[in-house]
């Protein structure tokens, strides 16, 4: 023990890092996305930044590799680590957030029978899922369902048509590669004619 212990500080002030992440991500002040953000980047990763520049005995060992790996992991996780502080009743963790994905799956199951996801759930399941999540809270009039946004209506349209048309030539060419591949050289090679 007391050889190694000029080792532990670096890695008793890594621990301590992490457990100040988790105390402000349990946002007990009640902290809005961006001063939450703000303060995240204060307490807890200049700390570790110059933890890591100062890690003394273990510069090159397992305290520099998990601050490193913290830090890697936080910018990685940083451009959405805060929206659940600005969205009211988003999950803040990714097994609440699985919860609703479960229940999306259970009921699909139990409409198609499929244990699979169904190719619909598939193409449509940004509507399908927010729909679910929406008529869990409480029934949806008529009002409530007509389109608000009619640009970003028509833009999630579009992108769900283009979702079917890439899962129709996925089963076109599954079907008849030969026929497939020679149809889209054809309207490759086409010559284009002047205007």
């Amino acid at each position: 023990m007391e050889a190694t212990a000029p080792l532990w500080p670096p890695v008793q002030t890594a621990y301590a890092l992490v457990h100040q992440a988790a105390h402000l991500l349990a946002n007990h002040d009640d902290l809005d996305g961006a001063a939450l953000r703000q303060t995240y980047r204060d307490q807890v990763l200049a700390p570790l930044r110059a933890q890591q520049a100062g890690l003394g005995p273990l510069d090159s060992a397992a305290a520099h590799f998990a601050a490193a790996h913290f830090a890697k992991v936080t910018a990685s996780y940083w451009p959405g680590l805060f929206y659940c502080y600005d969205v009211p009743d988003l999950p803040r963790t990714n097994n609440d957030l699985e919860q609703y994905f479960g229940a999306a799956r259970h009921l699909e199951r139990r409409a198609t029978g499929r244990k699979s996801a169904s190719p619909a759930l598939v193409v449509r399941g940004a509507v399908r899922v927010v729909a679910l999540l929406a008529t869990r809270q409480h029934p949806l009039s008529a009002d409530e369902l007509r389109p608000r946004d009619i640009a970003a209506w028509k833009d999630l349209r579009e992108r769900i048509d283009a979702r079917h048309a890439t899962r129709r030539a996925q089963a076109r060419f599954r079907r008849d590669p030969h026929a497939y591949l020679t149809a889209l050289e054809d309207t490759l090679l086409k010559p284009v004619l002047p205007s």
